[in-house]
């Protein structure tokens, strides 16, 4: 579950300039929020998902994945800056980045979060919509407990997914599907 740290204003700079404390730390509309912490499974899952996503990629020369703690800034004054668990940016939208040494200004073409046992779903869906808001075409909630992936396609268009289906992604990632088994498997 995630802990509001301070209510002051916090921006993107001053949370990248921020001395480390073994935490991590998202930005919404200004307020410093710490992050649940990821357990093995959470680890192993976004791990497996990230490892299919970037198969893909690589093997079609589409763009970039970016693994957790990769943070996107995609509001200004106040900012947010969130950090999913994996992210996407076609070869297009990634050329536009001029630095990646601080926060990617960007919102990414995919985007997938695993909840955490701590987590509220409420919580992580309100951040799917923030990401669909900001230009995320593809927003995927990864439920461990349930071993489903919600597909936030939209604020409309949300759909869920079981194991023995297929996600297909086409809209973010072009030509990647993927069985839902294959993420939650452990071997």
């Amino acid at each position: 579950m995630a802990t509001l740290v301070s209510l002051s204003p916090t921006s993107a700079a001053e949370l990248f300039a921020q001395p480390a404390d073994g935490y991590r730390y998202e930005l919404f509309a200004g307020e410093l929020v710490m992050m649940s912490r990821a357990g093995g499974r959470h680890g192993r899952i976004a791990w497996r998902i990230g490892h299919l996503l970037g198969k893909h990629v690589e093997e079609h020369s589409l763009g970039i994945v970016f693994a957790a703690e990769t943070g996107f800034l995609i509001e200004t004054q106040p900012d947010t800056v969130l950090a999913p668990d994996v992210a996407y940016l076609t070869k297009l939208k990634y050329e536009t980045v001029r630095s990646e040494v601080s926060y990617i200004p960007l919102a990414p073409d995919l985007v997938v979060e695993v909840l955490s046992p701590s987590d509220r779903f409420s919580r992580v869906e309100a951040k799917a919509l923030r990401w669909l808001d900001a230009g995320t075409p593809l927003v995927l909630l990864v439920d461990p407990e349930n071993e489903t992936i919600h597909a936030y396609r939209s604020r409309k268009q949300i759909e869920i997914y079981r194991v023995g289906e297929t996600v297909h992604c086409e809209q973010a990632v072009a030509g990647w599907a993927f069985d839902v088994q294959d993420v939650f498997r452990r071997y």
